[in-house]
């Protein structure tokens, strides 16, 4: 079931849970910043009030000041200046009261009786005060009449600024009633702004969260019949909805939990018997075994894992285009008979050998096929085949209607690669001992050459010897041939005896006790001084390596022997773990080395302990000198030493 909810921003914006809650968060913050707005507009008047109250009521003072700096003002010149400067300041406090001053701030209210209170101590300051201080200023002496009648005035002048600041202590007296009020307002919305956001977000968050939350208990403990009530359309019912939508998810899941669980155990089990097959086929066919045993095996594991009625694996034959059957199981005797070879390309089999693919085909009763005479209804044909060649193909015979899944398909191809890997080993390693054989064929037709053969020609040279002596009649000449005759079978037989003592050594202790045996027969055999010098201890060499050398070393002791003349033989034996070295040294009477190479005859057997060395690994070198005597030396080089 495929989950369907709707983006969390994508409902109507009069739906959403955010558009709500700002919605109900910008209508608080827009009343508490009118609240907030009307408590400094009030306190801005009530300031602005106070400071006008305070400089209407200086007026008083001031007045008084000038009624008592107008009756000194004639004595005393000093006075009548005093008396210019707090007009001019008088003056100004009024001009103040009217234009108000943000700044402080003062602000006279904008009341009707409080303006015409000022109107009327602004007309009476100028109509009756202003023009007795101008007519005493401008007339010098005494001013005591001017003086008395400005007393006169000024108590009723002081009568109307007291109106006047009467009138805005008043005004400022309700402005802070009306303070107290807003900011009770302001306390009494605090309390209900805290509680109804309160049950707001009780209502719109609180309670579908718990409702979810309990929804996500009871699905934890396993009901997953449970649903949650979409109440809104908002972000909260789209939540909701999907879980509701999940829970039938998970509710249709739980329902089909146990055939899935069977689907996918019968998947493993495929998949089990599927690796069991192809390790037990891989350890099969890695087996050291006969090509017909190894088809064989092959194709009863393949046939046991398949439950096939019959089957045949047939390699091909490129030469002659043929593909014959190499091993096969539970066909009819006539179907071998006809089938046993077949060409490329021709029915099934010879198809799938020539375009190297899978064939699967359904017989079907089709009475032109001899598998379907044969009561076979599903004939298949997979290649043995590597990556760079075909080596033929393998069948499975089936009586039933079967269908072979893709998969299998795959399954037997990948056997059938497994079995042309094995094949084509046993080829190779078929090679390798051909090559092998040849390789020590053409080094024992080396030493029947440098041994065997070359006596035989010193025999059949002194036989015509003996011919021409008796035919003279020479006694002497017949005793000195015959002498040269045992001489040479002599020497024959020891040839032949250390021929077949090489052919027949075999490496069956460890290198250093073999060459030890083998310096005791030389010296049992020559009568020889031997004396083997042994020092250092390297990782065993591998057996090939150390049958090569003790070849080697038994052509270098033929060598001293036979044409040495030496009477003492000195072998030295090193092993450092860097570097493995092997020397023969004698005392005999030498060869010139340029001399018996140009011959090219190969005497001494040269060129077999060279090539014996070359197929090791070793490094061969000969130095000998006229009447000085012969070293041979073998050199085996970490980089090329192979560890047993």
């Amino acid at each position: 079931m495929r989950l369907n909810v709707s983006p969390v921003l994508g409902g109507p914006l009069g739906q959403r849970l955010s558009a709500k809650i700002v919605g109900v968060l910008a209508a608080f913050l827009l009343v508490a910043l009118g609240s907030i707005g009307a408590t400094l507009w009030l306190s801005w008047q009530q300031e602005g009030g106070a400071a006008a109250i305070n400089d209407a009521g200086s007026l008083r003072m001031r007045v008084t000041r000038l009624a008592l700096d107008l009756q000194l003002s004639g004595r005393d010149g000093a006075r009548a200046d005093a008396l210019r400067r707090d007009m001019a300041n008088y003056e100004a406090i009024l001009q103040r009261l009217r234009r108000g001053d943000p700044a402080r701030p003062l602000l006279v209210p904008r009341q009707a009786d409080i303006q015409q209170a000022l109107s009327q101590v602004e007309e009476q300051w100028r109509g009756q005060l202003k023009p007795v201080l101008l007519d005493a200023l401008t007339r010098p002496g005494d001013n005591a009449a001017e003086a008395a009648r400005f007393s006169e005035r000024v108590a009723l002048y002081v009568a109307d600024i007291n109106t006047f600041v009467s009138g805005m202590e008043a005004y400022n007296a309700r402005n802070t009633d009306y303070l107290r009020l807003l900011q009770l307002l302001l306390a009494s919305m605090a309390v209900v702004g805290t509680v109804a956001l309160i049950y707001l977000m009780l209502l719109i968050v609180l309670r579908p969260l718990d409702k979810l939350h309990q929804g996500i208990r009871r699905l934890a403990a396993g009901d997953y019949s449970v649903r949650v009530p979409v109440e809104t359309d908002d972000e909260f019912g789209q939540v909701s909805t999907g879980f509701n939508l999940m829970a039938a998810c998970l509710s249709e899941s739980h329902a089909t939990l146990e055939e899935r669980v069977r689907g996918k155990t019968a998947s493993l089990q495929q998949k089990n018997q599927e690796l069991a097959l192809l390790y037990e086929i891989t350890s099969f066919c890695n087996q050291s075994q006969p090509l017909e045993a190894l088809c064989k095996g092959f194709l009863a594991r393949v046939m046991r894992a398949f439950d096939a009625d019959g089957g045949a694996v047939r390699l091909t034959d490129h030469g002659q285009g043929l593909v014959f059957v190499v091993a096969d199981d539970g066909l009819p005797e006539g179907l071998l008979r006809d089938e046993h070879c077949l060409k490329v390309g021709d029915c099934l089999c010879g198809e799938a050998a020539a375009m190297a693919e899978s064939r699967v085909e359904n017989m079907g009763g089709r009475a032109d096929k001899q598998c379907s005479r044969e009561g076979f209804r599903v004939v298949s044909a997979f290649p043995v085949a590597t990556q760079n060649r075909t080596l033929g193909i393998f069948n499975l015979h089936f009586r039933q209607a079967r269908i072979l899944p893709p998969q299998q398909v795959r399954q037997l191809e990948m056997l059938g690669q497994h079995l042309a890997v094995a094949i084509e080993n046993l080829r190779l390693a078929a090679k390798e001992r051909e090559l092998a054989v040849l390789e020590e064929r053409n080094l024992v037709a080396q030493g029947l050459h440098d041994s065997i053969a070359q006596g035989l020609s010193f025999l059949n040279l002194q036989t015509q010897i003996m011919r021409q002596a008796l035919d003279s009649g020479d006694p002497g000449l017949v005793d000195d041939t015959l002498a040269l005759f045992e001489a040479g079978v002599r020497e024959s037989y020891d040839d032949v005896r250390e021929l077949l003592n090489n052919f027949r050594s075999k490496l069956s202790e460890s290198l250093g006790q073999a060459v030890s045996s083998l310096l005791d027969k030389f010296r049992k055999q020559t009568g020889m001084r031997v004396e083997l010098r042994s020092t250092g201890a390297g990782a065993p060499l591998m057996p090939e390596q150390q049958l090569q050398i003790l070849f080697i070393l038994q052509e270098a002791l033929s060598n001293v022997r036979k044409h040495a003349e030496a009477s003492q033989v000195t072998v030295s034996l090193s092993d450092d773990g860097e570097v493995f070295v092997l020397s023969v040294l004698d005392n005999g009477v030498g060869f010139d080395l340029d001399t018996v190479r140009n011959k090219g005859d190969g005497h001494f057997g040269l060129s077999i302990m060279q090539e014996r060395a070359q197929r090791a690994g070793l490094q061969l070198d000969i130095e000998s000198t006229p009447e000085a005597g012969t070293l041979v030396s073998l050199l085996l080089p970490r980089a090329r030493r192979m560890a047993a």
